[in-house]
């Protein structure tokens, strides 16, 4: 067992001390923090084209990552296994009137002593073996883990048969720009050096999966995650003849109540569940008031998956959407119906249908009865929403389906389905090959061997269950479930682009080893320190050594 705890403590409060919040000029501090120390080892001193600083690419903000290597000089292997982490970190506004002390864990402990808190955060905080501070679980105590290991490489490099890559990215918390640029260097790097990459570990945050969970994760393969969005349209009326239209607000109510913590959307494979769906916005796309009900209402909805394919996930949401749009037809007409006997006025009879159809379905059927006027008419459309700078990649969605509705001939109500933002793709760790097989038995002994230094459990699960950039190491679905993805995307190839074959290059598959805590993201994030800055980083080091002795 390596004895790293207070190496890892001390670079674990160095890195939480530079305040790197996403989409900040924090960003860029910090890979500059990181590239510096680095730059002090003498190994990089030696070899200083194998530490790297660079900038993401089309990107709206400047920022960073650093990269590095250490060739092993134990045999002549080309097998190369990948430690990676991000930078960033949420932002601090939750620390109200402590935000000066967010990143500074010894001031904040001391300032969070004088106030009122929790039983169980009273309690970590007093029992010395808890850190606080913004990014200490998420994710920055797992980066200082690599990057001690990394050194402790980089001075044993005789330890190593094979090459150990370290890979800090930033822009995880928002859009993963930094591991989607990342990933061409690590491509010129297997090709240019002839790396063999056979597996990544990465350091996220590991927590309780519910209230007396005391077990220690470590999680093969990762979850994936969806914005699956609805366009909803009714027709307009004015409100004192409230029959006489259809509100889409109505549909799009009647919609969330079906998907929202359904779970029939929640996605089981190897035993493990995904939590269901829920909104994430529910909004008409009105620019202010008027009397007038809503043309067009706009739902979204975050959606996580372990099996199913983009494309199965559209269907099964498509059966969704057609039960709700059923039953917002059919109460509309029951209330139609009574009112009409209360207020003695006559009954109105629309012959409105349950009319549910995909983005890419809309988008053939307008280029076949508009053809080339139509797909010019979009180009320039998306054009001139890119030079609304406050317009996300979910807005612009909205707003471009909301522009092709224009063009149908057939405006009766109907819900346009697509997906609106970034598909981070799932991971599953199913041994089909050699370097699932070997990532997997070193797992397994690093678990034996280190097991009896610690009094929890250490259990290993299949998916990891946050958003992570895990996702953007490996793919597990086939062309027709990325092509779901890109053909339903509105704002693919101008808003939104992922490359995806750069994904499918680096194909390695990745497991989680990461600090253990409680409240990431929030006011009292803390960490464990036994397990996070002694355990999880041994348990790293015995799979180096079980891949690259």
């Amino acid at each position: 067992m390596l004895n790293c705890r207070d190496e890892i403590m001390a670079l674990t409060k160095q890195l939480v001390s530079v305040e790197s919040v996403v989409n900040t000029g924090g960003e860029k501090m910090i890979a500059q923090f990181i590239y510096g120390k680095l730059s002090a080892f003498p190994y990089f001193q030696e070899n200083q084209s194998q530490l790297v600083i660079e900038q993401t690419f089309a990107d709206e903000v400047e920022r960073h990552n650093v990269l590095a290597y250490v060739k092993g000089k134990k045999g002549n292997s080309n097998k190369t296994l990948i430690l990676m982490g991000h930078m960033d970190t949420v932002g601090i506004e939750d620390y109200t009137q402590l935000k000066d002390k967010a990143c500074h864990p010894d001031e904040l402990m001391e300032a969070l002593k004088q106030e009122s808190l929790p039983e169980d955060v009273e309690r970590h905080l007093n029992s010395g073996e808890w850190l606080f501070g913004r990014g200490i679980l998420d994710m920055k105590s797992g980066l200082a883990s690599h990057i001690y290991l990394l050194k402790y490489y980089s001075e044993h490099p005789e330890e190593l048969d094979g090459n150990l890559v370290f890979l800090a990215e930033c822009d995880e918390e928002d859009g993963s720009r930094g591991i989607l640029s990342a990933l061409h260097t690590l491509k010129d790097w297997k090709e240019q050096l002839g790396f063999h990459y056979i597996g990544a570990i990465n350091a996220d945050f590991v927590s309780p999966r519910f209230e007396g969970d005391s077990n220690r994760y470590i999680y093969k393969g990762t979850v994936g995650k969806l914005l699956p969005s609805f366009f909803i349209t009714g027709a307009e009326t004015h409100v004192g003849s409230c029959f006489e239209g259809l509100d889409p607000n109505f549909v799009a109510a009647e919609l969330t109540k079906q998907i929202n913590y359904n779970p029939e959307l929640s996605n089981e494979a190897f035993g493990e569940s995904t939590v269901p769906p829920v909104s994430l916005k529910l909004t008409d796309l009105k620019p202010g008031y008027t009397v007038q009900t809503a043309l067009a209402s706009y739902v979204y909805f975050n959606f996580f998956i372990h099996s199913w394919s983009p494309k199965e996930a559209m269907e099964k949401l498509r059966e969704q959407a057609v039960i709700a749009f059923q039953r917002s037809l059919s109460i509309y007409r029951e209330r139609a119906k009574q009112f009409s006997a209360l207020s003695g006025e006559p009954l109105q009879n629309h012959p409105w249908q349950a009319r549910v159809m995909t983005y890419e379905e809309m988008d053939s059927l307008l280029v076949q009865e508009h053809g080339e006027s139509y797909q010019l008419s979009m180009n320039a459309f998306k054009e001139s929403l890119l030079l609304d700078t406050s317009l996300d990649t979910r807005m612009f969605a909205a707003r471009t389906v909301e522009e092709a509705w224009k063009w149908m001939k057939d405006k009766s109500p109907a819900i346009i389905m697509f997906y609106s933002s970034l598909y981070s793709p799932r991971i599953e760790l199913t041994e089909k090959n050699r370097e699932e097989q070997a990532l997997l038995e070193a797992l397994d002994t690093a678990v034996d061997i280190v097991q009896p230094h610690y009094q929890h459990s250490i259990v290993t699960r299949n998916f990891f269950p946050y958003i992570s950039d895990m996702s953007f190491v490996a793919i597990s679905d086939d062309d027709a479930g990325l092509q779901a993805v890109i053909r339903n995307n509105p704002g693919w190839g101008s808003k939104h682009f992922v490359d995806y074959e750069a994904v499918r290059d680096i194909n390695v598959p990745v497991i989680n080893v990461g600090p253990y805590g409680v409240d990431a993201h929030k006011k009292y994030e803390r960490m464990e320190l036994k397990y996070s800055l002694e355990i999880a980083p041994n348990l790293t080091n015995t799979m180096i050594r079980q891949l690259l002795a």
